[in-house]
């Protein structure tokens, strides 16, 4: 494979998404960054003028077309594309919600779970989401399994709700006066959503105690993806940065978080990526050149046979040693981010197989607020490895069962903690490799070891 960075591939890094795994598609904790909309050309679009731009056809021969011009299956996965497009425009539509449903069969029969149609209030919340910002009050929400309460996960520093006092653990109960028992964590954070300056009213509970109600003003929210601490390991200060997804904020806030973790003097890191679908490919890339000096990032091959690849510029942050955590939930552009360091021996991966997918999305808004996500290639490892399925194996496997893992992540606080077996493990790792790596040459080089797996 291509080992430079061809214009070519740039060009798709810069207009392409990495589109979620289907565990967290619901949850649009999304990894987008926007393509430029594709616009039908005028032998494609039927002579009924300005009648047809009016009807909901319209929206669905933008989608068609994006996808006939993109798509990384030339053969449609063997279907008759210029079929279903006369099929579609052959029907009529009572309104746009029948349009979006015609359309999003069509799309299914493509068997391509990461190709979908988005409603506008959908495509609304994956580009706030991914844009890294948003109008609200600065929370993450998760609904408990066991008790179903939704629960604060988050609070963003400086933001309305940690002025008006939330904190992590209080249970969300009403929003503007409606129960949010039977919403899911991405309808209530939509609620909290609305113009910068507008108003909103909770009712919380905390440790189960008496409701109270706050009223809150929203405003412009920088989203909170990285977090990070210094923590120690055998008597040895080292970092520790858990990176939530990849959106449009993650690459300035995990610099800011490597930096300020080697001026206070660790000796290594923990990079914790479990449980993160994805985001912007080229977040990931940014990210990897933070950790790694040289080498092949990702390479990707799309419909037409260009094989191309991204490589690190010589613009690392740091060589202190460094392990990785990952587990079924760490996906897409977690995945391109420990293959990357995993191929090329920067760190030690620790935790269970990744998810295993290898797609790149393109994300493309239509003229009605709508959208759609396309599959336009496939990535591979810098080693060539097709992870497909299969995902990424852990260097050092440390499994959880369902207890464990629902006791760990139901409470984030007990991430990167000594409730943490899989992170305990991981930090076993990284000072077996600052031990190994004293006597390099080079102070901070990453000369690491590996260590075998282990269950």
């Amino acid at each position: 494979m291509s080992t430079s960075s061809s214009p070519r591939l740039l060009s798709l890094v810069r207009s392409s998404v990495l589109a979620l795994a289907p565990l967290a598609l619901s949850a649009m904790a999304a990894e987008v960054t926007l393509a430029a909309e594709v616009t039908p050309s005028p032998a494609a679009t039927p002579a009924s003028g300005s009648a047809f731009e009016d009807s909901p056809k319209a929206v669905i021969d933008e989608a068609w077309q994006i996808i006939n011009q993109e798509y990384v299956d030339a053969s449609f996965n063997q279907l008759d594309w210029q079929v279903i497009r006369q099929d579609l425009l052959g029907r009529d539509y009572a309104s746009p919600d029948a349009a979006y449903s015609a359309l999003r069969a069509a799309m299914r029969q493509l068997n391509d779970p990461y190709t979908r149609f988005l409603a506008p209030a959908e495509y609304a919340e994956l580009t706030d989401q991914t844009s890294g910002e948003t109008s609200g009050i600065g929370v993450r929400l998760e609904r408990n399994n066991q008790t179903g309460a939704m629960l604060v996960v988050g609070v963003a520093p400086g933001s309305p709700a940690e002025q008006a006092g939330l904190v992590v653990g209080d249970r969300i109960l009403l929003v503007d006066g409606q129960s949010v028992e039977r919403l899911p964590p991405e309808g209530v954070l939509q609620q909290l959503r609305g113009d910068e300056g507008s108003q909103i009213t909770l009712t919380v509970s905390r440790n189960s105690g008496a409701p109270r109600t706050l009223i809150l003003t929203r405003t412009l929210i920088d989203l909170p993806t990285v977090e990070y601490a210094q923590k120690t390991v055998g008597g040895r200060p080292i970092g520790y940065i858990r990176l939530i997804e990849f959106n449009a904020q993650a690459a300035p806030q995990m610099s800011a978080a490597i930096n300020a973790l080697v001026d206070a003097g660790v000796e290594g890191f923990v990079l914790d990526l479990r449980g993160n679908p994805g985001g912007l490919l080229m977040s990931s890339i940014d990210i990897s050149r933070m950790w790694l000096q040289h080498g092949a990032i990702v390479s990707t091959l799309d419909r037409d046979g260009n094989d191309d690849a991204i490589s690190a510029n010589r613009t690392a942050l740091t060589q202190l040693p460094l392990t990785v955590l990952v587990d079924g939930r760490s996906a897409s552009s977690s995945e391109i981010l420990t293959g990357a360091l995993q191929d090329n021996n920067r760190a030690t991966v620790v935790g269970a197989p990744t998810y295993g997918k290898a797609l790149v999305q393109s994300l493309h808004g239509l003229s009605d607020g709508s959208g759609i996500t396309v599959t336009v290639a496939h990535y591979y490892t810098p080693d060539g490895t097709d992870i497909s399925r299969r995902g990424i194996i852990p260097d050092v496997v440390v499994n959880l069962d369902d207890r464990q893992r629902r006791e760990l992540f139901s409470n984030p606080t007990l991430l990167g903690t000594d409730a943490d077996v899989q992170y305990l493990r991981a930090a076993e790792v990284l000072e077996e490799t600052i031990l190994a790596n004293q006597g390099s040459p080079t102070p901070g080089a990453s000369r690491l070891v590996r260590v075998p797996q282990a269950e």
